[in-house]
């Protein structure tokens, strides 16, 4: 009796320490989530702002929106200022710096194209019965221009390119300042010329644009100027223009 006694409570006592030992179903199911990596999250697509036109969306690069950035959302009235370019050329020399500076400015450009243009005839300064001759010769002459600028309101800062003739821009020039309204608009003038210095064909063409907020004094450019001598005149006229 006693040893079938012992026998039983052998058994129950090996029963009891199984059933404490197993883990429950619920236990083994969250430990194994927690030890598992996370799926990795999809991101949601760009939309297709930067499309390149051809149908396919440009790469936009992602990153974060900075702090405060409803505080700063106005425009910079400098870095958002429109700019014209508007230059005279016959031979190129003109052309070739009124493009640069277009270019570093990232401005707008306007070539004054005369309604009928010059020959080399025309540009023969020893020929007194020359075109140039008779019209540097009559301060009332203004030859006509082919086109014009549109917008002409929206731009606030000119700049105005010609050579040098007889000492003063050609009368093309004073064919279009004398063309628009210049009011409130900050004005450019820069020359090219073989040997002669600006002069005062910057101040006369002050004469005829007195509406002008703010006339700069005017500048000889040499046809060799380098592109970092260009940013250095640029950024003297202090006008905000590389920033």
């Amino acid at each position: 009796m006693k040893k079938l006694f012992a026998i039983i409570s052998a058994l129950c006592m090996i029963l009891a320490l199984a059933a404490c030992g197993a883990p429950s179903g619920a236990a083994t199911a969250g430990d194994s989530a927690a030890a598992s990596p996370a799926a990795p999250q999809e991101t949601e697509p760009q939309d297709a702002v930067g499309n390149d036109g051809a149908g396919t969306p440009a790469p936009v690069a992602a990153s974060p929106a900075p702090a405060d950035a409803g505080e700063n959302s106005t425009p910079d009235s400098e870095t958002d200022s429109k700019i014209l370019v508007a230059y005279f050329s016959c031979t190129g020399t003109t052309e070739r710096i009124a493009t640069q500076v277009t270019n570093l400015l990232n401005a707008d450009v306007y070539q004054i194209v005369p309604q009928e243009p010059y020959t080399d005839a025309d540009l023969n300064y020893n020929d007194s019965s020359s075109r140039t001759s008779v019209e540097m010769n009559d301060s009332a002459s203004r030859p006509a221009i082919s086109g014009s600028v549109e917008n002409i309101e929206d731009y606030e800062i000119v700049f105005i390119g010609y050579p040098i003739w007889w000492g003063q821009a050609p009368h093309i020039v004073y064919t279009f300042f004398e063309s628009y309204d210049f009011s409130g608009k900050t004005i450019v003038p820069f020359c090219t010329s073989g040997s002669s210095g600006v002069g005062s064909s910057a101040s006369n063409l002050h004469g005829c644009t007195s509406d002008a907020a703010v006339w700069l004094d005017g500048t000889r450019l040499s046809s060799s100027i380098s592109q970092s001598e260009l940013e250095t005149w640029l950024g003297g006229l202090e006008l905000g223009l590389l920033e």
